[in-house]
């Protein structure tokens, strides 16, 4: 059997800018920073840092409040944007057919998953001196809550799997979904990423690995400066997104609205150092997702790159970048868009597939902010969007995800016919 066709069918999230796909993607394009600087005293000390987020979410609200007690933030950030994205693809809540059920899935990726209900914890055992913990303590924190949540809620009965890789975990988890469909194992899969990483375990964790940028008060908006010569480091954030993937012909069949097509997967490990990238493992991952989608390098019109400001990680990204690109490198049309929402961790290659999808489906790029005059020269040699871009034309892009411990994914998509007329 010839590999099957996929489909972008739904999307949803959960961002600092709310839920609405328009509203986020036209303020990503204004180059408009959720980025602030955060200071929360619901901790054993207080947290002051730049953060990322989604503080107008009400889980209550988005899920009501019996399904939104049984779940931990990020299932409440992830449940919702799936919920949403499933709604978009215009899908039953409950199939009817059992043969449907068993041929739809869900792929999820979380870095830390419920990190809060264990911290939460250990504070009353430590802290407090408590004896007993919640009995819903392993339930709360599990890692593949939000997919088990997912298959149950939406009668989904084939394959429900949670994917920790670090950085690189909900590029992973879409991924492994458009592997599943494009086999002939599954028609329908419901895929993404979710973290909410404000604890103060997570915050001094990273702060000791001098990685975290600084920026208080109104600064904390530009405190995320990727490929810049004066980059500090990234910024934590919240949230979650959620793709449906579909096989083309069953989305065609149901007159589906398709938002973009799946056509690559690439995936690789540096094998050489924990949290030191390396451009050729990089590099493998890009050739990969090219190769399975059939793309020459002069078809991609756009990378929503890794970028997450990084001293050592973006002048290997962009050094991967013109290898895999080679002549056609300085015309290509290169983001990061953590620049405006933060880095999300297991959610980050989610929001950003999704991001890479919105450009092919509005065919327009949204910039890497606080860049312009800022240029590193190691960051050199592709066209750094700047501002955004408006109707420009986007054949083919891709997301990259690059994550400590050398795991790298990279996704690769087309517009959908509709989109280029």
């Amino acid at each position: 059997m010839l590999p099957r066709r996929v489909a972008v069918t739904g999307l949803g999230l959960v961002s600092p800018y709310g839920g609405n796909l328009d509203h986020f993607f036209n303020r990503l394009l204004a180059g408009e920073s959720a980025i602030r600087h955060v200071v929360t005293d619901d901790q054993p000390q207080p947290i002051s840092m730049p953060f990322v987020s989604c503080q107008d979410f009400s889980p209550e609200a988005a899920l009501g409040k019996p399904l939104a007690s049984m779940m931990e933030r990020f299932a409440h950030l992830g449940v919702s944007a799936a919920f949403d994205a499933w709604a978009d693809a215009g899908l039953e809540r409950q199939p009817q057919d059992p043969a449907e059920r068993d041929a739809w899935g869900c792929e999820w990726g979380t870095s830390l998953g419920g990190v809060q209900a264990f911290e939460r914890g250990y504070r009353d055992m430590w802290i407090k001196g408590r004896t007993r913990l919640s009995p819903l303590s392993v339930v709360l924190g599990m890692n593949n809550a939000v997919n088990a949540h997912l298959s149950i809620q939406l009668g989904l009965g084939g394959v429900s799997s949670s994917h920790v890789a670090a950085c690189a975990s909900a590029s992973i988890a879409i991924g492994e979904a458009f592997r599943r469909i494009r086999a002939g194992d599954a028609d329908v899969m419901l895929t993404g990423g979710s973290d909410a990483t404000l604890t103060y375990g997570v915050a001094k964790a990273w702060e000791a690995m001098r990685m975290i940028a600084p920026g208080e008060g109104e600064a904390a908006a530009q405190a995320c400066r990727p490929f810049a010569s004066d980059r500090g480091g990234l910024v934590l954030g919240e949230g979650a997104a959620a793709l449906v993937l579909e096989s083309w012909d069953h989305a065609d069949a149901r007159g589906a609205r398709i938002h973009a097509e799946l056509v690559g997967y690439g995936g690789s490990c540096d094998h050489s150092h924990l949290v030191r990238p390396d451009a050729l493992g990089q590099a493998r991952a890009m050739r990969q997702a090219l190769r399975q989608g059939g793309l020459q390098p002069d078809e991609v019109d756009y990378v929503n790159a890794h970028g997450t400001a990084t001293q050592e990680g973006d002048p290997v990204e962009i050094a991967a970048l013109r290898d895999v690109f080679g002549a056609h490198a300085p015309r290509l049309p290169v983001s990061a868009t953590k620049s405006m929402h933060g880095h999300l961790l297991g959610a980050a290659g989610a929001i950003e597939a999704l991001v890479t999808v919105l450009a092919l489906a509005r065919q327009s790029l949204p910039p890497t902010a606080h860049l312009a005059g800022r240029i590193d020269p190691a960051c050199e040699g592709v066209d750094h969007v700047l501002t955004g871009r408006q109707g420009t034309r986007v054949r083919a892009a891709l997301s990259n995800s690059f994550a400590f411990g050398g795991s790298n994914a990279v996704l690769a998509f087309r517009a959908a016919p509709a989109s280029l007329h």
